[in-house]
């Protein structure tokens, strides 16, 4: 099938759930894709953090390949090798000491939710059960979980939302001290905030929000969602600020491109959980997990954080340089390849001028330029979409 027909299929038999764009990618190599028409194309959207080995990365290939061909799926009614191997690499590389996989960032985040609830009761009493978040937090898709997240524009139309979530700024730790109350048991935040336009917690507002949690025996939960999992530079985001988590949640990056997602606690936390109190049919079945594994392997051990650390400081300040060029560049930020460039104008027709040229990027919240590239992509790579870029910004 050629995009045309691609698109037309597609257009009349799935539901209408998204802004899609001309493009119909039908194969991908490291940070490259290419259309149904051989058209070739930089990713730097990756799924949107998702391909953090790029497309179809040799050794998640070869694990799913070779999983697929011995066993698919059994209930977690049974012990399942793959899932305890790759519970064990999570919780040795992280301040966590429980695993609960699940299949999606959203349903992660309906986890640490519900924990954070029922550790709350049994310890504080049925009267604790209100979770902070921030303004322009995004935590997901699900009815908790849009209602979890800090932006209007998530919940309309779908009222009524559940109770028990209150909203603050984002890095105003006064803000958050006068919004803890007598019903809340958790405070949610991302380290850095994506959907949003890729905005970094301060040093100190986290180490603040750690203290506030243990002055008032609240829990601390990070969605690492999209910024985890060596997408800023090192493992977990949290890792920069040496605040430790009581809950966070993982998903895009955990299967190297395979749907899988996790929630993780202290041992203290994830005990308020018996068997039974949580659930995910398909969560951490054996080719998830064997997915996940080459991934996580590969992430921690063939250089990959060193990659993105590396190229993310050149990238920035190849973004910096164009700062100083461009008016219209508001800042540039973010942590290793988790960039944003904010625009004093909408960054829609910068992002459809890019693909057409063979750039894929994105833009969040409007005016923010959002760069997640795969963090195995070189620095020649980095020149290619600087390029690319510096082109369509002369036209503005």
């Amino acid at each position: 099938m050629n995009t045309s027909e691609i698109m037309q299929l597609s257009d009349k038999y799935v539901m209408h759930t998204y802004g899609r764009i001309g493009l119909a990618p039908v194969r991908g190599r490291g940070a490259l894709l290419w259309d149904a028409e051989g058209r070739e194309y930089l990713d730097f959207v990756a799924g949107i953090a998702v391909n953090s080995l790029g497309h179809c990365h040799p050794a998640v290939v070869q694990a799913v390949q070779e999983q697929v061909a011995r066993l698919l799926h059994v209930s977690n009614l049974y012990y399942i090798e793959n899932q305890a191997r790759l519970a064990e690499i999570l919780v040795q590389n992280s301040c966590a000491d429980r695993v609960f996989f699940c299949n999606s960032g959203a349903e992660a985040n309906e986890g640490a939710i519900k924990l954070a609830r029922k550790w709350a009761k049994k310890q504080h009493g049925p009267q604790r059960y209100e979770i902070i978040t921030a303004e322009n937090s995004f935590h997901g898709r699900t009815l908790a979980a849009i209602t979890a997240t800090g932006q209007p524009k998530y919940q309309k139309g779908y009222e009524p939302l559940p109770e028990g979530f209150k909203y603050v700024p984002f890095n105003d730790l006064e803000a958050l001290s006068r919004a803890i109350g007598p019903h809340t048991c958790a405070i949610m935040l991302e380290p850095v905030q994506g959907e949003s336009g890729v905005r970094p917690a301060t040093r100190e507002y986290l180490s603040g929000v750690r203290e506030l949690c243990d002055k008032h025996g609240l829990l601390l939960i990070f969605d690492e969602v999209q910024c985890g999992l060596g997408r800023t530079g090192k493992f977990l985001a949290y890792q920069h600020y040496d605040v430790e988590p009581d809950i966070f949640t993982l998903a895009k990056a955990l299967g190297g491109g395979f749907p899988t997602g996790a929630m993780l606690a202290r041992e203290e936390v994830a005990n308020a959980f018996g068997p039974g109190d949580h659930a995910a049919t398909f969560g951490g079945n054996p080719l998830a997990c064997a997915a996940g594994l080459a991934a996580m392997w590969t992430t921690l051990n063939d250089g990959v954080l060193e990659n993105c650390n590396r190229v993310g400081a050149y990238f920035k300040e190849k973004l910096h340089d164009l700062a100083g060029q461009y008016d219209l560049i508001k800042e540039v930020r973010g942590l290793g390849l988790m960039l944003g460039m904010e625009l004093t104008v909408p960054g829609g027709d910068i992002v459809n001028r890019c693909r057409e040229r063979g750039l894929l990027i994105n833009c969040a919240n409007n005016t923010v330029l959002r760069f997640v590239p795969p963090l195995i992509i070189t620095p020649e790579d980095v020149d290619r979409a600087v390029e690319i870029l510096d082109g369509v910004l002369q036209e503005q």
